[in-house]
């Protein structure tokens, strides 16, 4: 028998409801490193497949959002312990994506890895930090309460395949929210084999879902959608957020505001990104009663 093997080449699906399809449109693209060399085939979603991952993200809303906090921690905690398990093969495709050496990529890794911990640590002390309990002139209790905003469609960086994928979508989840992501077009990769770890680990079905394909494409689809609550256009650039913000204004969502090149997602991060994705609720209740 012949030592020469046959190169497998991968076709990467989407990731809908906690399943892996195909997009219904059967289109597909190629996905090449830095040097233009194949690596792989990924699906190119369509608007079909957008609706499709609403409707997953909206029906695991009741149930991820009415979680413990707690809860919430352990199953984000979770993932950062299959993330490490694949080291590895996240390195090897942050290595190949984006043309890095191998223990640069290697430290971005690691660098993701630590950063969802971080944001799951935050998941039951944030409505300490930004709840309140309101001092009023009258026989009156009053608290604030932050409560999550609902489905937010996540453009994904561009450039920063898995250490800015997980800086965007991490406080999504550690708040209680629903995310249907669009992957960087280019560098889809990394954010594939992450919905293969959010599959396997306890995150519920349709909590996160993943699109690959062009941001451009899928963007406005997504900010008009009216059953979705927020955006966050990062991986849109300049000229696509101001469309985003136009077709969002229809259903009247709020559109974060982020800096209008990539930030540099190494440096320390804090908890905007968290109040971002919460909305205050006051509740005022008579003395007595």
């Amino acid at each position: 028998m012949s030592d020469a093997r046959v190169t497998v080449a991968k076709t990467y699906k989407l990731y809908l409801g906690g399943a892996f399809p195909r997009s219904e449109s059967g289109r597909t693209y190629p996905v090449t490193d830095a040097k233009g060399r194949f690596l792989a085939n990924a699906a190119h979603a369509s608007r079909k497949d957008l609706r499709d991952a609403v409707v997953a993200a909206r029906k695991a809303f009741g149930g991820w959002s009415g979680a413990t906090a707690y809860n919430r921690g352990q199953v984000l905690y979770r993932v950062a312990e299959m993330l490490e398990g694949r080291r590895e093969q996240f390195a090897s495709e942050v290595a190949a994506s984006e043309g890095l050496p191998a223990k640069k990529a290697q430290s971005l890794v690691d660098a993701a890895v630590d950063r969802w911990v971080w944001y799951a640590g935050w998941t039951d002390k944030v409505a300490t930090v930004l709840g309140a309990a309101n001092p009023v002139a009258g026989p009156y209790f009053s608290f604030t309460v932050p409560e999550p905003t609902g489905v937010v469609g996540v453009l994904a960086p561009q450039r920063s395949s898995l250490l800015g994928l997980v800086s965007v979508l991490a406080p999504v989840l550690a708040t209680g929210c629903t995310a249907v992501v669009v992957s960087s077009a280019e560098r889809p990769l990394p954010a594939i084999t992450l919905s293969e770890v959010l599959a396997t680990s306890d995150v519920p079905a349709g909590v996160v879902n993943v699109l690959t394909g062009k941001a451009s494409e899928l963007g406005p689809w997504l900010a008009s959608h009216a059953d979705v609550n927020a955006i966050d256009p990062t991986g849109a650039g300049p000229v696509g957020r101001v469309e985003l913000a136009r077709e969002a204004a229809g259903t009247v969502k709020r559109v974060l505001a982020v800096p209008e090149e990539e930030p540099d997602w190494t440096a320390q991060p804090d908890i905007a990104r968290l109040r971002q994705y919460l909305e205050p609720k006051t509740v005022w209740h008579p003395m007595g009663v």
